[in-house]
C-alpha cells in the first residue's frame, strides 16, 4: 500500500515514541541489574568500554548524515539510478568503517588497561571489549546504508521496529540470565547476537522493495557534500560521547557509574522528545526539495511551539524527581554515593537546551546547510573538550555537567540565529521569546511544584511525581495560554482535525 507523506509521519511519530518507551523501560531494568548482579565497578567497567567503542562512530565522518540529507530529493523525484549511486557509496565506506573497526577493537584490547584505573584482569577486560564490539561491527559493516535508506524514505518505523522487537528480546533474556547467576561476558554476547539480526532483517527488506545494483561502477562521487558533516558529526559525538571517557581517565569507573545512572534518565527524556522528531527532518526536507516555503513556515511554527512546551515541561519535572529518583533506584548500592545534586540539576539543564535546539538544528539539517554551519560545531565542542578536562580534576562529574552545559548553551543560540538570518528569515525574537516564557515556567515549577518524599520507595516517589507533574502541567498550560494563545488553538485545532474529525458521529 502507498503511504503518503502525512501518513509516514503519524506512522513514525507513533512508532519511534514506542521505541523510546521501551528504551526508557528497559534502560531502567538493566542498569539496575547490572549493579545488583555485578556492583558498581562492573557497570562502570562494560559502560567504560562501550563508549570508548563507540570512538568508532568518529570515523562515520559525518557521512551518515550527509547520505541522508542527499537521498531526499532523487527519492521525492523517484531517480532510481542516483539513489542507486549514492546508495553503493554509502555502503562501500561504511564497510571500510567496518574493517577500520577491527583494526581499532584490537588496539583497545591492549591499550585500554592502561587507561582505566581497572581493577580487572587483562584478560576478562579484552574477552568482554570483543564481545561488546561484534553488535556495532554488524551494524557498520552490513546495516547502516540500509537504515538511512529508510529514514531518508520516511520509513523510520521499520529500523524502529526491529530495534523495539530487538529491546524487548534482549532485555528479557538478560534478566534471565543474570537472575541465574550467569557472568557478565555470556549475558553482553547473548545481548550483541540478538542485535545483529537487526541489519539481517533491513537488508532483506530493502532488497526486496529498492532495486539496488551493489555491483554500480561510480565515476563521479554522488555525495557532494560528503565530508562537510564532519565538523557536525564530531561535536554530536564529543558532546555526548566523551565524558566517561574523560571521567574514565582522570577520575574511576565507579564515577563512570555515577554518570550513567544520571545519564540514564536525562537521555531517556532527550531520546523521548526526539522521538516525536522521527520523520521530521524527512518531511521537512521533501518540502525543501518541492519549494513548499508556505507550507514549511506554518509546521515550522507549530513544531517549535511544541517542542519548546514540552521541553520545558518534561526537563522542569525532571530537575525537581531526578535526585529523589535516583536515591530510590540506587538504594543497597553502598559502594559510591549516588546523590550528587548539583550534577543532577547542570546536566537536567544541559540536556533541555538540546531539545530545545532540535527544530532548528532540524530544518538546518534538512535543508544540507553542513559546510555553512562547520565553524560552530568546531567551537562547539572546544568549548565542551576544553572545559571538562580542565575542570574534571577538580570538580569531578560536576565539571564534565559544565562543559557540556557551555556548549550546548553557545550552539544552541547560534543555531536560532542563522535559522532567521540564512533559511527562513524568521526575526530571532521569536526565539527569544521562547526562551523567556521557557525560563518563566521553570520557575514558577521550581517555586510551586517542589515537594517532599516520605520514604525512599518507588511508591513514595510515585506519589511525588504525580503531585509535582499536577502543578507543572498547570503552570505549563496557564503561563503558555497566556503568552502563546494562538499556537495552542493551532496545533489542537490540526490534533482534533487530524484524529477525531473523522469519528462516527452519533446519531440521536
Amino acid at each position: 500500500m502507498k503511504l503518503n507523506r502525512s501518513t509516514k509521519l503519524s506512522i513514525n511519530t507513533a512508532v519511534s515514541l514506542t521505541n523510546q518507551l521501551v528504551i526508557i523501560i528497559c534502560g531502567f531494568i538493566l542498569p539496575r541489574m547490572f549493579l545488583v548482579s555485578y556492583g558498581s565497578a562492573v557497570n562502570g567497567l562494560q559502560a567504560s568500554i562501550a563508549q570508548f567503542l563507540g570512538f568508532i562512530a568518529l570515523c562515520d565522518l559525518g557521512v551518515g548524515a550527509v547520505v541522508k540529507s542527499t537521498l531526499y530529493k532523487p527519492l521525492a523525484q523517484k531517480k532510481e539510478e542516483e539513489i542507486n549511486k549514492i546508495f553503493c557509496s554509502s555502503e562501500r565506506f561504511f564497510r571500510k568503517l567496518g574493517l577500520i573497526l577491527l583494526v581499532y577493537t584490537t588496539v583497545l584490547i591492549f591499550l585500554y588497561p592502561f587507561l582505566a584505573k581497572n581493577e580487572f584482569s587483562s584478560l576478562y577486560t579484552a574477552s568482554l571489549i570483543v564481545i561488546i564490539s561484534i553488535s556495532l561491527f554488524a551494524q557498520y559493516f552490513f546495516g547502516m546504508t540500509y537504515r538511512l535508506l529508510l529514514s531518508a524514505d520516511q520509513l523510520d518505523f521499520i529500523p524502529l521496529g526491529l530495534h523495539v522487537i530487538a529491546l524487548i528480546l534482549n532485555t528479557t533474556i538478560c534478566v534471565i540470565l543474570m537472575k541465574n547467576g550467569f557472568g557478565i561476558h555470556l549475558v553482553k554476547f547473548v545481548s550483541s547476537i540478538i542485535f545483529i539480526a537487526q541489519p539481517i532483517c533491513l537488508a532483506i527488506y530493502v532488497h526486496k522493495h529498492y532495486k539496488i545494483n551493489h555491483k554500480l561502477k561510480l565515476i563521479t562521487e554522488p555525495i557532494k557534500q560528503k565530508w562537510n558533516g564532519l565538523a557536525q558529526h564530531l561535536s554530536a559525538f564529543i558532546l555526548f560521547g566523551t565524558p566517561i571517557a574523560i571521567l574514565t581517565i582522570f577520575t574511576s569507573l565507579k564515577e563512570v557509574s555515577v554518570y550513567t545512572i544520571y545519564n540514564l534518565v536525562t537521555n531517556g527524556i532527550k531520546q523521548f522528545i526526539t522521538a516525536l522528531t522521527a520523520g521530521i527532518q524527512a518531511t521537512f526536507g521533501n518540502m525543501l526539495a518541492k519549494n513548499e516555503i508556505i507550507n514549511l513556515n506554518k509546521a515550522f511554527t507549530k513544531f517549535e511551539w511544541i517542542m519548546h512546551t514540552l521541553t520545558t515541561l518534561l526537563f522542569g519535572l525532571t530537575g525537581i524527581l531526578i535526585v529523589p529518583f535516583v536515591k530510590v533506584y540506587t538504594s543497597g548500592i553502598t559502594d559510591i554515593n549516588y546523590i550528587v545534586p548539583a550534577f543532577a540539576y547542570l546536566f537536567t539543564i544541559a540536556f533541555s537546551l538540546h531539545s530545545i535546539r532540535l527544530p532548528y538544528n532540524t530544518i538546518i539539517l534538512a535543508a544540507g546547510h553542513y559546510k555553512q554551519t562547520q565553524t560552530s560545531a568546531i567551537i562547539e565542542m572546544g568549548i565542551c573538550l576544553i572545559l571538562s578536562i580542565v575542570l574534571v580534576s577538580n570538580y569531578g562529574l560536576i565539571g564534565v555537567a559544565i562543559g557540556i552545559l557551555t556548549a550546548l548553551a553557545y550552539r544552541t543560540i547560534y543555531f536560532a540565529w542563522y535559522l532567521s538570518k540564512n533559511i527562513m528569515n524568521r526575526n530571532i525574537k521569536i526565539f527569544i521569546k521562547h526562551i523567556f516564557v521557557d525560563t518563566l515556567i521553570i520557575l514558577l515549577m521550581l517555586i510551586t511544584g517542589y515537594f517532599q518524599m516520605k520514604e525512599v520507595s518507588y511508591f513514595a516517589w510515585f506519589v511525588l511525581a504525580l503531585k509535582t507533574s499536577s502543578v507543572c502541567i498547570v503552570i505549563s498550560f496557564v503561563i503558555n495560554f497566556i503568552f502563546y494563545r494562538s499556537e495552542m488553538l493551532s496545533v489542537f485545532q490540526w490534533i482534533s482535525n487530524k484524529y477525531f474529525s473523522k469519528l462516527p458521529m452519533r446519531k440521536n
